[in-house]
């Protein structure tokens, strides 16, 4: 289903419409035309564009700012005049934050913020329903604790059915918690209809990844391993989807899996082994992906460093 509607290989437009500051120049210049027609040139079928709440509503949520569902308007053109697709992924929702530092709390403890969050789900279905073949949906990112699966099976499932009543054929993307952990995949509802697919991110394993990372308090900051130091095979990550996968089979949906990436603390040529394993198993079991990210956010893969792997690495995105 993904890889027919052009959701299978992508990549993250990270830091444009979120976790930025939000002037002008950013929104504006951060990403333009010639970005997508590069990623396009990359060979990719979409972008998973970060948005939040913020960049829509109002202060209060009583209103919505035209600027905001213009800027991804214009954002789909474009994808759509360059051959890609959009996921729209609600990065941060009044109340919640995958991020401590956005200092967004209460959502899962709020019906107000919940209602508020249905709503906006509504104003994007109501804008964004007509492009069903060309945009799918991200209900919210990287829930984070474990506790909140229950309430979150709730929303969620309340969320899709009014987003139905607009975008009745539109792809929906649903993550569960420790900020989508695909160990946590296996504690979603079954799926509201038969066009919800379980999402999952995939930053494995951390030390890694991560490595030198300012916001991981529990990891070594100096620490530097090297590829060839830890045992990242196909069957590492096989052994970490497995659940996910079977989740999935069992109530005849798929897997997307929509931010991977290593950071740029890493060396290239360790990031391009890295993406190499894991795109074989990506490939070997049929998940859809979206690559973490374009440029910069610490781990841009447009960013001059990767220049001497870039030709290498866009075969394993």
């Amino acid at each position: 289903m993904l890889k027919e509607r052009g959701f299978y290989r992508g990549i993250d437009l990270g830091g444009w419409l979120s976790q930025c500051d939000y002037s002008e120049d950013r929104l504006n210049h951060f990403i333009t035309e010639s970005d997508f027609e590069k990623i396009a040139s990359w060979g990719l079928d979409h972008v998973r564009i970060p948005v939040d709440y913020n960049i829509l509503e109002n202060e209060d949520g009583t209103g919505y700012l035209e600027s905001g569902f213009g800027r991804i308007d214009a954002a789909i053109g474009l994808a759509k005049k360059y051959g890609m697709n959009v996921v729209v992924d609600l990065h941060k929702t009044a109340g919640f934050s995958f991020d401590a530092g956005e200092q967004e709390s209460g959502f899962f403890e709020s019906g107000k913020y919940q209602e508020r969050f249905c709503r906006l789900w509504e104003e994007l279905a109501k804008r964004f329903g007509r492009y069903a073949e060309d945009v799918a949906f991200e209900l919210l990112n990287e829930v984070t604790e474990q506790h909140f699966i229950g309430e979150w099976n709730r929303i969620s499932r309340e969320c899709i059915g009014r987003i139905r009543a607009y975008a009745p054929d539109t792809l929906i993307l649903l993550g569960s918690y420790w900020n989508n952990s695909p160990e946590a995949v296996k504690d979603l509802e079954s799926p509201y209809d038969d066009k919800v697919v379980y999402n999952f991110h995939c930053y494995s394993p951390i030390e890694f990844t991560h490595q030198g990372a300012y916001w991981v308090d529990f990891l070594d900051r100096d620490a530097r391993p090297r590829f060839s130091d830890m045992d990242i095979t196909p069957a590492y990550f096989e052994g970490l989807f497995a659940e996910a996968f079977q989740k999935a089979r069992e109530n005849g949906t798929e897997l997307y899996c929509g931010e991977y990436g290593v950071i740029d603390l890493a060396t290239p040529e360790d990031t391009l082994a890295w993406f190499k394993v894991i795109h074989g198993v990506f490939e070997k079991y049929g998940i859809a992906r979206a690559a973490w990210s374009y440029k910069e956010m610490d781990f841009g893969l447009a960013d001059a460093r990767m220049d001497g792997v870039r030709g290498e690495l866009l075969k394993y995105l």
